[in-house]
């Protein structure tokens, strides 16, 4: 199921929201211009390879260098496919400006960075061995939906059926509660990546969401109240 859009308004423009999905595109057509090998040498130096922190006598064997930690932020803008593109910036695109909304630009930037660098984290505890990178802006988006989970719960979503001409509409608690679980049993099942290249942090994208949670509050600007809601109304008793 494929969020189509949502019910709460916008009332700034969400500039930093569309900077960030105008990025992670060209960030991408950089990486379909490259040969296949420097797609793979792009990953391995920018993407978060976990046993080059957990590993650290592997890692200076591999040739990395000590004490470069760019791939926590460097690693939220690299993609392993055009599907994994557009998945992650369609849901930047229905959460991401509601919450750049609450939070200003300045601030929501620091959130999502933060929010990346805590899933990417994450995926290194739970994954000290692994020598494939990971890559990708879901941990980051992740902490956006966490965000959205707290702020806006009972925000209409409406949803595509994948390949089904069927749209529904549910609370956003709903699915992001669905997509919650959803997560933690590719991370529980192993489940792999986008690309040889690259995999996914499973656990990362659990991280991203727990720390949006915790730490939204702390990003919004008091003056900044929520919006009504447009479109689709739930019942108020």
């Amino acid at each position: 199921m494929i969020p189509y859009r949502d019910t709460i308004p916008c009332r700034h423009t969400p500039w930093l929201t569309w900077s960030l999905m105008a990025l992670n595109l060209a960030v991408h057509l950089y990486t379909q211009m490259l040969p296949p090998r420097g797609v793979q040498a792009l990953f391995t130096l920018h993407g978060l390879v976990p046993a080059r922190y957990g590993l650290p006598d592997w890692a200076a064997t591999a040739g990395f260098p000590p004490d470069v930690y760019s791939p926590f932020i460097t690693s939220m803008f690299l993609h392993g496919s055009w599907f994994h593109l557009v998945g992650n910036m369609w849901l930047l695109w229905i959460f991401g400006d509601n919450i750049e909304d609450r939070m200003g630009r300045v601030r929501f930037l620091f959130f999502y960075l933060l929010c990346g660098v805590v899933a990417a984290g994450l995926q290194v505890y739970f994954s000290p061995q692994s020598t494939v990178p990971t890559v990708g802006a879901s941990g980051a988006i992740a902490g956006v939906m966490g965000a959205y989970f707290f702020l806006y719960p009972y925000a209409r979503l409406v949803i595509w059926v994948f390949f089904l001409p069927l749209f529904v509409t549910v609370p956003a608690i709903a699915f992001l509660g669905a997509w919650v679980i959803f997560q933690l049993y590719k991370a529980t099942s192993g489940f792999g990546g986008h690309a040889p290249y690259a995999d996914v942090a499973w656990w990362g994208h659990l991280g991203g969401f727990l720390i949006g949670v915790l730490t939204h509050r702390l990003f919004l600007l008091p003056e900044r109240e929520p919006p009504e809601e447009t479109g689709l109304r739930r019942a108020r008793t």
